[in-house]
């Protein structure tokens, strides 16, 4: 087997062409010495000084062009292995060498500059991890814990050091991930955890491999405070309208007692009586109807979904208003899956307070109009009214503007519109006076 040709280094290269390219002037020398008549010492001095600058110049093209080579060599491992304080001596846009060295330095500058940015935007995420009062958890593709803030230690009770490297089954946080990535849950077994718990799951990468950020956070403050403010406006509102109904009836019933404790009674005391109580009676029924409106609202059952005709539903909905012509403008024909009675219920609350606010004009005019808007339908009901003047109450249970009316209506659509996954948004009209309610209604998802 013939043995294999060894490729010159790129050293050996140089040095071999630098070589060569002096061989002919070496080669025409030493002949014209041997071919004159030149004593032989001569010949033999001038030879061997020939030679050695011929090879002293060749080494010396070799290591001028090697050894820039090399410094580079060493700068760009320097910034490989992240030491970004080498510089190269003679960088500048003199020549091609100077132009190279001159870019690898600007390179180190900015490779100096991000790793200074990264390690204080690092400084700083783990100061914000430590603060946060959400137990963060990070697991890679092996479900394996690579990271965990203290908030996160307190919960399991035990250090960093005895969660780093184990397995989330091993640890007690292997249901968290499975199942839906946004929930609320109750932890068990977790020594930190009581109450409710809000639970969010995203994935990220490192490395070119996924990973799986667990964020918990302890839902039973917020949620107490969420509730303490509640009842406050609950208690407010319901303080209101008790002492709106309560505060007459004791007036009355006061000047009632007087008036039959009197002595003659006057003659007209009978007709006083009938018409005071009279104001006691109107003003319980009001009381009565307010509490029934309280009840219905509490008592709202979920949705039984079923295919309907939306189209059809709201032209239902529309005719039953008898004070005012509803104009129905229609839109393309849409099926959808609901609970009809619950919708179409909305639908009339709204179109009880747009026909309400529309009979103070003297053109009253109300419109219902359904449009599909992406993977939602949209219904909208406008009236030429005076239009919204405080919209920081329209959905505060029990609060009205109106004499007869309950404060109902409008959180039971909102309540009806949430259940079927949609929301509802009150507007003042931009092109008039008047308000319009939009009801948006998701669309069924394709299986």
């Amino acid at each position: 087997m013939a043995p294999r040709s060894r490729k010159l280094t790129h050293d050996q290269a140089i040095f071999a062409f630098a070589l060569l390219g002096g061989l002919p002037a070496v080669l025409f020398t030493g002949y014209w010495l041997w071919q004159g008549d030149y004593a032989a010492d001569l010949r033999v001095t001038v030879l061997l000084l020939v030679v050695g600058c011929w090879i002293g110049f060749a080494s010396a093209t070799q290591q001028r062009v090697v050894r820039p080579l090399q410094t580079m060599s060493n700068l760009l491992l320097a910034l490989r292995e992240g030491d970004f304080s080498f510089r190269a001596r003679g960088a500048g846009r003199r020549d091609s060498l100077g132009e190279i060295l001159f870019e690898i330095n600007g390179l180190g500058d900015i490779l100096q500059t991000q790793r200074r940015g990264a390690l204080e935007a690092t400084a700083l995420l783990t100061a914000v991890i430590k603060e946060i009062d959400l137990a963060i958890f990070a697991f890679d593709a092996d479900r394996v814990l690579r990271l965990v803030n203290p908030a996160g230690q307190a919960l399991l009770d035990r250090p960093a050091e005895g969660l780093l490297g184990r397995d989330a089954d091993t640890i007690g946080l292997g249901e968290f991930l499975d199942g839906e990535p946004v929930r609320f849950l109750r932890p068990e077994g977790l020594p930190g955890a009581h109450g409710r718990w809000g639970l969010r799951r995203t994935t990220f990468r490192e490395d070119g491999r996924p990973h799986q950020l667990v964020v918990l956070g302890d839902l039973s403050r917020p949620l107490r405070e969420e509730q303490l403010k509640a009842w406050q406006r609950l208690v407010r509102v319901l303080g209101h309208e008790l002492n709106n109904s309560l505060t007459p009836i004791k007036s009355i019933a006061t000047t009632l007692g007087d008036a039959m404790a009197r002595q003659p009674r006057r003659p007209d005391w009978e007709e006083d009586m009938q018409s005071g109580l009279g104001v006691i009676a109107a003003r319980a029924s009001s009381l009565e109807r307010f509490l029934q409106g309280y009840a219905r609202l509490a008592r709202l059952p979920p949705p039984q979904f079923a295919a309907c005709d939306l189209g059809a539903l709201l032209r239902q909905a529309a005719a039953l208003e008898r004070r005012v012509p509803v104009e129905v403008k229609g839109g393309s024909p849409l099926k959808l899956q609901l609970d009809a009675a619950q919708v179409e219920q909305a639908v009339i609350n709204l179109l009880k307070n747009a026909v309400d606010a529309a009979l103070e004009q003297k053109a009253p005019h109300v419109r219902i109009s359904w449009r599909l808007s992406g993977e939602v339908a949209e219904i909208a009901i406008e009236d030429n009214g005076a239009g919204i003047g405080d919209t920081s109450n329209l959905f505060v249970p029990f609060f009205t503007t109106k004499p007869e009316g309950s404060g109902i209506g409008l959180v039971l659509s909102q309540q009806i519109a949430e259940n079927h996954h949609g929301s509802l948004s009150l507007y003042n009209r931009d092109d008039r006076s008047g308000c319009i309610a939009i009801m948006r209604i998701p669309l069924p998802k394709q299986a």
